[in-house]
């Protein structure tokens, strides 16, 4: 019995592994329409949220800025993802998008185009992060659901769009993830 768990840990280890590389070739466009990866991000601590700017949550614009602030030079980004799917609470073109982060919330994290986070159109950093393949898959249940992963593309934690990004329990997950090497 101990030599199939110590099997079938190997085996996940290596699938989380093979998962964690390949999160940073998902393609997608920056909130200003420039094709981008993630891999530009390779090495660092990111925690990516589906945001909206009509939502009873869109007040975490302001936590997720502060957070940003608070971590960027040791190693965090934060990166917005837009998404219309939950209320129709992100009706916005890009640039309107843009212009209310950076006029309303002093967003300077980056921002990407719109996409989808569940369904049939689900953008592939969603079915990454959420879907078959994924330490905590599930759909998307609202705007502001946060996902923490680590320097190495590894899904560390996924949060609940109530669980604000100041919380103990994401600043205590940032924290702990920034003290490894």
């Amino acid at each position: 019995m101990k030599t199939l768990t110590l099997l079938a840990t190997l085996l996940l280890g290596q699938l989380t592994s093979v998962h964690a590389d390949a999160i940073y070739d998902i393609k997608l466009k920056d909130i200003d329409g420039k094709e981008s990866r993630l891999a530009a991000y390779k090495g660092q601590l990111l925690l990516i949220v589906n945001v909206a700017s009509k939502c009873g949550f869109t007040k975490q614009y302001t936590g997720l800025e502060a957070i940003y602030q608070k971590y960027k030079a040791k190693g965090l980004t934060v990166l917005g993802m837009p998404c219309n799917q939950f209320g129709g609470q992100e009706p916005g073109s890009s640039e309107e998008i843009k212009l209310f982060c950076s006029s309303k919330y002093n967003v300077t994290f980056p921002l990407f185009e719109k996409l989808e986070v569940n369904g049939d159109k689900r953008h592939p950093l969603y079915s990454a992060l959420a879907g078959k393949g994924s330490p905590v898959v599930g759909d998307i249940k609202w705007n502001f659901t946060k996902f923490l992963v680590g320097k190495d593309g590894k899904i560390l934690g996924r949060f609940e769009s109530a669980v604000a990004p100041e919380s103990p329990e994401i600043t205590a997950a940032i924290e702990a993830a920034l003290a490894t090497k």
